[in-house]
C-alpha cells in the first residue's frame, strides 16, 4: 500500500492505492487523520492513474495519466467545479513544476513534445489563460512548422491496442521508403513520453521517421499496463514492440529493410529479446548498457540490485520464474541465426548493469559462424549507467550511434549531411 499526503488548511488530502490500483484521493482532518475518518475526495477511476497532487488555497491540481498521455486536472474547493488543461499536440509530456506559493491562482507546469522544446508555463486557474515563461532555445534556425507529430495504435498479439508516438519532418514520404528509428523501454512502470530532444532533429532531417512504442511494462496506461508487462507476463512487452514495428511497416511509415531499434538498460533487454525472436525484422540494433544476462544476474543475490528486482523479473529460485526468464533472457537465447547489425555500450563503473553483461553477450555472438553484419562493443572506462558526463561527450555518443545506424543502412553519405538547409541539432 502506498500513500502520499498533501496538507490543506485543517485537512490532509491523501493519495492512496488502497482498493484503488491507479490511486484515489481521500480527505481527513489534521486532528484525526486515521482511516476511520477518511472521506472520499476524488473517487477511484480504473481508467485514470493519479501521479501527483499540489494543493493551493482555492484549488487542488492533480497530475494524471489518461488514455496513455499525461494530463492535468484542477478542482476548485468551494464550488467543486473541475477543469482540464488541454494541449493541442497529439503526443507530449507535461508535469507539475515547482509550486511553492499557496495563496495563488497560478500553477507552474513543465511541458514539451517532439516538436515543442522544453517549456515553463504558468496557467491561471481562475481565468484559464496560460503564459509561456521560457522555452529552451534550439540552435540553427529551428522551426516547429517544419515537423509533424502523430499518435497511432497497433494491435498486439492478444488484441490489446498499443500507442505509438511518431515524429518526422514535413515532406518525408509515407510510401514505405523512409528509414525508421524505433525505441522503447517497457519496464518498472516508467512511462516513456513524447518529449523534446534536439538530437532527434539531426536524425529526422536526414529523412528518418522517429517513433516510440509505448509497450506494456511501462506506465503509460496506468498500473495494470505495468503489471501486464512484468514477471510471468514480461513477454507481452516484446510482442507489443514487434507488433508496433510491423504496424509501421504495414502502414508504410518506413521501409522494411531500413529499421533501426534502440533501447537502454531494461530497454536493452527489450532489444536483445526482440532481436532473438525476430532477427529478420530489424536491420540495426542499438543497445546501451543492456540488461541482457538476466538469468545469471538474478541468480546472484550478492549483486546490489538483485533482491529488490525480484518484484520486477521474478526470483529464479522458483522453478516457474526460472523457466520463464530462461525462455527470453537475451544472453541465454542467442542462437546461430542471421542477426542484425549491433552496436552495444557498457560502463566499467556501472552498478546497475555490470559491464560484463554486455561484454559476455557480445562475446557469445562473436562465436557464431553464419554472420554477415557489423558487431561493435564500446566500453566506457570512466562511466557508469548513464554514460559519460558532460554535454559534449553525450553529444558525441549520440552522433556515434547515429553514424553507425546510417552507415549500416547503406546511406553513408547521410552521415555528413542533413539533407536540408538547417543545422538545428547540437549533436551534428
Amino acid at each position: 500500500l502506498l500513500y502520499s499526503v498533501e496538507h490543506h488548511d485543517d485537512r490532509f488530502l491523501i493519495t492512496t492505492n488502497e482498493e484503488a490500483k491507479n490511486f484515489k484521493i481521500v480527505q481527513a482532518p489534521v486532528s484525526a487523520p486515521g482511516k476511520e475518518n477518511w472521506k472520499e475526495f476524488l473517487p477511484y477511476d480504473p481508467e485514470i492513474k493519479i501521479d501527483e497532487v499540489n494543493a493551493f488555497k482555492d484549488y487542488l491540481v492533480v497530475s494524471e495519466r489518461k488514455n496513455g498521455l499525461p494530463a492535468i486536472q484542477i478542482f476548485k474547493f468551494d464550488t467543486g467545479q473541475t477543469q482540464n488543461i488541454s494541449f493541442d499536440e497529439p503526443a507530449y509530456d507535461v508535469s507539475l513544476g515547482s509550486n511553492h506559493e499557496f495563496n495563488t491562482t497560478l500553477v507552474r507546469l513543465s511541458y514539451s513534445s517532439f516538436i515543442t522544446p522544453d517549456s515553463v508555463i504558468d496557467y491561471d486557474m481562475s481565468t484559464g489563460t496560460r503564459s509561456v515563461l521560457k522555452e529552451m532555445p534550439v540552435l540553427g534556425g529551428y522551426s516547429k512548422t517544419d515537423y509533424v507529430a502523430e499518435r497511432v495504435f497497433a494491435k498486439s498479439n492478444d488484441g490489446v491496442k498499443v500507442p505509438i508516438s511518431i515524429f518526422y519532418r514535413k515532406g518525408t514520404k509515407r510510401d514505405g521508403t523512409a528509414p525508421l528509428w524505433l525505441t522503447g523501454y517497457g519496464a518498472y512502470g516508467v512511462p516513456t513520453d513524447a518529449d523534446f530532444d534536439p538530437d532527434r532533429i539531426s536524425l529526422v532531417n536526414r529523412g528518418f521517421v522517429f517513433a516510440i512504442a509505448h509497450i506494456r511494462g511501462g506506465g503509460e496506461l496506468g498500473r495494470a499496463w505495468y503489471e501486464d508487462g512484468k514477471l510471468l507476463k514480461k513477454k507481452n512487452s516484446f510482442y507489443d514492440f514487434i507488433r508496433c514495428t510491423e504496424y509501421l511497416v504495414d502502414e508504410k511509415y518506413c521501409s522494411p529493410k531500413q529499421i533501426v531499434i534502440a533501447g537502454a538498460s531494461a530497454g536493452g533487454l527489450l532489444m536483445g529479446a526482440v532481436m532473438n525472436m525476430r532477427p529478420e525484422l530489424y536491420t540495426t540494433v542499438i543497445a546501451d548498457v543492456p540488461f541482457v544476462d538476466l538469468l545469471n544476474t538474478m541468480s546472484d543475490p550478492t549483486l546490489p540490485l538483485t533482491i529488490t528486482e525480484y518484484d520486477e523479473w521474478g526470483n529464479p529460485e522458483r522453478p516457474d520464474y526460472y523457466e520463464y526468464m530462461a525462455s527470453y533472457s537475451p544472453y541465454d537465447q542467442v542462437h546461430d541465426v542471421h542477426y542484425p547489425n549491433l552496436f552495444v555500450t557498457a560502463g566499467l563503473n556501472d552498478t546497475r548493469v555490470s559491464y560484463w553483461e554486455p561484454a559476455k553477450w557480445v562475446a557469445k555472438q562473436r562465436t557464431l559462424k553464419h554472420q554477415n553484419r557489423i558487431l561493435l562493443l564500446k566500453t566506457e572506462m570512466g562511466a557508469g549507467h548513464g554514460g559519460l558526463s558532460g554535454r559534449y561527450e553525450q553529444l558525441r555518443d549520440a552522433a556515434t550511434e547515429y553514424a553507425f545506424a546510417i552507415s549500416t543502412l547503406g546511406n553513408k553519405e547521410a552521415v555528413g549531411k542533413t539533407g536540408h538547409n538547417t543545422k538545428s541539432s547540437q549533436s551534428q
